[in-house]
């Protein structure tokens, strides 16, 4: 009946329109009451709330959005998109292969699908369609290119997830390297088949080559934008610099980058940088601590352990239960934004995680990836909304096109869940 009382709750406040941060907190108050009510006092519920987002580590999420927005702002996309173009930009289908490269590098930049993918979006689903692409394919790759975004380090879902299952961050970043290279991996290969369709590309074969002068100077222009990541990871894998310390720097890299050197970051901009990013942290910031709230009162009403007792028959055999998880995952996902999912699910899977054995890192890796790929599934699909918008495509055009990518990485997903070495071994050689 707890169990109950506690999803009728959630659901109910979903139902009439209550933000999901507000249903939370109804949900836990709801089964508090349901306990007795003596939980449910008001100086136990604010302080629950105040301790879901009173965390040093927390304060890197706000700095890596705000990084972010800096750096859209200040001319650092455009330039890796100039960048990529010089590799692959003359190959059949090349502009497509530098969507998925500038999802990848841009990523180190954002950590955010929906940014990500609003930034990248507006610049190359127009250029894509005025140079011959099939406008909806065009859409569709960078809605799916993008889910490398919330995996590749600065991730603001695994700065989440490692609050909520109190877990080094730095080895979370570190390890959703490689999976964003699987992805990035996935997506070319599937743009490759796509690619070949009869009126999806224009015929690149007189494009003409850059000259050396032209290919230098963007190069050399890139390089700024391009050195931020790295100077990020290698920091973070030496343990120079905390996670939040890393944000720091990020927002003073950029400002810089964008103020000095590249000169397009003037203060009307900074300042809505600062909005905009206020906006964003207030409202996962607000999420955590609610979540925070709920999992407070699912903790001293025992429900996780009451929702998990029917899987404590697969502790024995870690794949299987992985298997099932991120099956409940991906159902989880097709209604869910990743934020809520990660910090209402977390608490649930966790103890079973740890009781079959799990390393909790590689499982929050496998965890976010699993609920990032809801980014582009229907109805939600806060991704796919964007690239609609960005592109002026409709819905009901970019779902079809978007499947052969979401079965892809679904299917790597899994592989991931079967196969931990293919995030292990890599973890490893970073740590």
């Amino acid at each position: 009946m707890l169990i109950t009382v506690f999803i009728v709750s959630m659901l109910a406040g979903i139902i009439i329109g209550l933000p999901i941060a507000i249903a939370l907190l109804l949900c836990g108050v709801s089964t508090a009451l349901y306990m007795g009510g003596g939980d449910a006092n008001p100086t136990i519920i604010a302080r629950t709330i105040m301790q879901g987002i009173d965390s040093v580590t927390m304060m890197a999420l706000p700095f890596f959005i705000l990084a972010g927005e800096i750096m859209n702002r200040g001319g650092l996309t455009k330039r890796i998109i100039a960048f990529c173009n010089i590799f692959v930009g003359r190959v059949r289908g090349g502009l497509g292969y530098v969507t998925i490269l500038a999802c990848l590098m841009f990523a180190s930049l954002v950590g955010s699908a929906v940014a990500a993918c609003a930034a990248l979006g507006a610049i190359l689903i127009p250029l894509m369609a005025d140079s011959g692409y099939d406008r909806v394919k065009a859409a569709a790759l960078t809605a799916s290119a993008n889910l490398v975004a919330p995996i590749m380090p600065p991730s603001v879902p695994m700065i989440i997830y490692g609050i909520a299952a109190g877990v080094s961050i730095r080895s979370l970043f570190l390890g959703g390297i490689a999976p964003a290279v699987y992805l990035t991996v996935v997506a070319s290969v599937v743009w490759y088949f796509v690619s070949r369709k009869k009126g999806v590309v224009p015929d690149v074969s007189d494009m003409p080559r850059p000259t050396l002068k032209e290919t230098v100077t963007i190069c050399l222009g890139g390089m700024w934008a391009l050195f931020l990541p790295i100077f990020i990871l290698v920091g973070l894998r030496s343990g120079f610099f905390t996670a939040t310390e890393a944000g720091v720097i990020a927002c003073v890299y950029g400002l810089i980058v964008g103020m000095v050197v590249y000169r397009e970051l003037k203060l009307r901009d900074l300042f809505k940088a600062f909005i905009h990013s206020a906006k964003m942290s207030a409202v996962v910031m607000f999420l955590a601590a609610t979540a925070n709230c709920a999992a407070y009162f699912m903790t001293v009403s025992r429900i996780p352990q009451m929702m998990t007792s029917g899987l404590e028959g697969l502790v024995e055999n870690p794949t299987l239960l992985m298997v099932v998880l991120m099956f409940i995952v991906a159902v989880v996902g097709l209604a869910m934004d990743v934020v809520p999912s990660i910090l209402i699910l977390t608490p649930i899977m966790l103890p079973l995680v740890k009781a079959a054995g799990i390393d909790p890192v590689y499982f929050g890796i496998v965890f976010v990836l699993m609920n990032v790929l809801g980014l582009t599934s229907p109805p939600v699909g806060p991704v796919l909304n964007v690239a609609c918008a960005t592109g002026k495509v409709k819905m009901d055009e970019i779902i079809l096109p978007t499947m052969p990518y979401f079965i892809a990485q679904v299917i790597l997903c899994f592989l991931l869940a079967i196969f931990p070495a293919l995030i292990e071994v890599p973890l490893r050689w970073l740590l």
